[in-house]
């Protein structure tokens, strides 16, 4: 659908009907002005309706209409489209969801597509509108809002898995037997999900803090703070990685730990039993001429053996801490 349409001239926006053949035209007969579209998972007639009247390229029209995009930044004639995943955080099953912005920015015009549930920009354009000085700076203004509003999601989602490897942290090394390993497993999908968003943007961010075709060059000092925001993302997500590999590895090693405990534990249990079990065994054999077969007092003597020995193996293996 067509979310919403404006027309944008000196920094502020202009009362005009909001639908793409009114933008459209008033970017083309003035040029002091700009225009920005957006669309929230169009139909194919919509998405043909706003190419149409803005020129749109058709590589760059398939690639905003099909999910699952690599970010990246493309030039096609006088005007650039720029690819960024939208991430968002569910922390009942500690999964990242991802979405996808395509921003077609022209000289007078901007055109953003947006798929998924993510990166909603209605509160992005209201903030913009709200900056004069910054709209004054044309379509670059508009693609720096959204970038900035997507890379600020990015630093949500990292604060939101960095509490879940804290709770994985502490669960690893609690003195209770706990089963980590696939929540683990599952949050470095999820973080390699996040850096396939984040380090592609790295490149493209410092080319239009440095300047880039097509960019306004007073608007690289915004940009230069989005490339700050995206590295230092980055390095949080970096972090993030090498900490879950590391509490694996923990968890892994903490499992083996256990089990020798429990193996010496078993063998320690085994040891004692046997004396009762040898014993029990030799004089139930029943041979008519072994020792102390018909002594009065062999059974308690054997019983007295048994014990002796068990508690003596018992406090032995306390000692040496295999029970």
């Amino acid at each position: 659908m067509i979310v919403d349409c404006g027309l944008y001239a000196d920094g502020v926006r202009q009362n005009v009907p909001r639908d793409p053949e009114t933008i459209a035209k008033a970017v083309g007969d003035d040029t002091d002005c700009f225009g920005w579209v957006g669309l929230h998972e169009p139909s194919e007639a919509e998405m043909t309706r706003v190419q149409r009247l803005f020129g749109l390229h058709d590589l760059a029209v398939e690639d905003a209409m099909q999910a699952h995009q690599r970010p990246k930044v493309e030039r096609f004639g006088d005007g650039i489209v720029v690819v960024l995943k939208t991430l968002w955080y569910v922390d009942a099953g500690d999964a990242v969801e991802t979405g996808q912005v395509t921003i077609f920015v022209g000289p007078r015009y901007v055109v953003s597509v947006r798929l998924g549930e993510g990166g909603e920009l209605a509160t992005t354009r209201a903030q913009l509108e709200d900056r004069a000085s910054m709209l004054g700076h044309g379509p670059a203004a508009a693609l720096w809002a959204i970038c900035d509003a997507v890379v600020d999601d990015y630093e949500t989602v990292a604060e939101s898995v960095e509490i879940d490897v804290d709770e994985i942290e502490s669960s690893v090394f609690s003195p209770e037997r706990t089963s980590d390993a696939e929540r683990i497993y599952k949050l470095k999908r999820e973080v390699l999900e996040m850096r396939r968003a984040i380090h592609p943007l790295k490149e493209p961010m410092e080319q239009f803090a440095q300047g880039f075709p097509g960019i306004n060059p007073d608007a690289a000092p915004y940009f230069r703070d989005v490339a700050d925001h995206i590295s230092r993302v980055a390095e949080s997500t970096e972090g993030l990685d090498a900490l879950l590999s590391s509490a694996l590895n923990a968890h892994l090693a903490r499992v083996s730990v256990q089990q020798n405990d429990d193996m010496r534990k078993i063998s320690a249990w085994v040891a004692i039993a046997a004396v009762p079990t040898t014993l029990a065994g030799i004089y139930g054999m029943n041979f008519e001429n072994m020792p102390e077969l018909r002594w009065h007092f062999g059974y308690y003597a054997i019983l007295l053996v048994m014990a002796t020995t068990c508690i003596t193996m018992y406090g032995f293996f306390r000692k040496v801490g295999w029970l």
